[in-house]
């Protein structure tokens, strides 16, 4: 395991159990202050999921 710095061997893999695992909250920006997603309705969520976002380098080879 790693120690308190981050020290932990590249090569050592940690396995976790569904038990020891939690959910990923993804939040976002919402009219000028931040969101997590869980809390939208059905519509915000459904547009929540069609959003495009920017690219700088698709932006730059142009």
């Amino acid at each position: 395991m790693a120690d308190f710095l981050g020290t932990q061997a590249e090569t050592d893999i940690v396995t976790l159990s569904d038990e020891e695992r939690q959910p990923c909250e993804i939040w976002t920006r919402v009219m000028g202050y931040h969101r997590p997603v869980s809390s939208f309705n059905r519509g915000k969520k459904g547009e929540h999921a069609e959003r495009r976002f920017f690219c700088e380098d698709r932006l730059a080879r142009d």
